[in-house]
């Protein structure tokens, strides 16, 4: 058995697991899936994301752009699963998922992220 205060003695030694965030972030995955990202000005209207969502993430709401009224999708981030099924079933590839993880609020509506906060 170790003796605790060996033990102790070498837990000291060690640097800091502690990450002065938001100054330093995470080194992530190429395959790490955050926040979505949405290109308005690519968006079809076509709806493939909100019906693939196993979740029921996503709805299709009246979004205001140059050329008039279009349905693009609003994202609940406290449902979401991150499976990345909508950034896959996407036709024009408007919709991605981006590596930012820094979503935070203190309201649960903060969570529901409307089309231009996407972009």
């Amino acid at each position: 058995m170790i003796n605790p205060l060996a033990k102790v003695a070498s837990q000291l030694l060690k640097e800091p697991a502690t990450l002065q965030f938001p100054e330093e972030r995470e080194a992530l995955e190429d395959n790490y899936r955050g926040v979505h990202k949405l290109d308005m000005k690519t968006c079809i209207s076509c709806s493939a994301c909100a019906k693939i969502c196993p979740n029921d993430t996503i709805t299709m709401v009246d979004t205001e752009t140059d050329a008039g009224t279009k349905k693009m999708p609003e994202i609940n981030l406290e449902r979401c699963l991150f499976c990345a099924l909508c950034e896959e079933v996407c036709p024009p590839k408007c919709l991605i998922l981006t590596k930012d993880y820094s979503f935070e609020g203190y309201d649960r509506r903060e969570f529901v992220r409307r089309p231009e906060e996407l972009d």
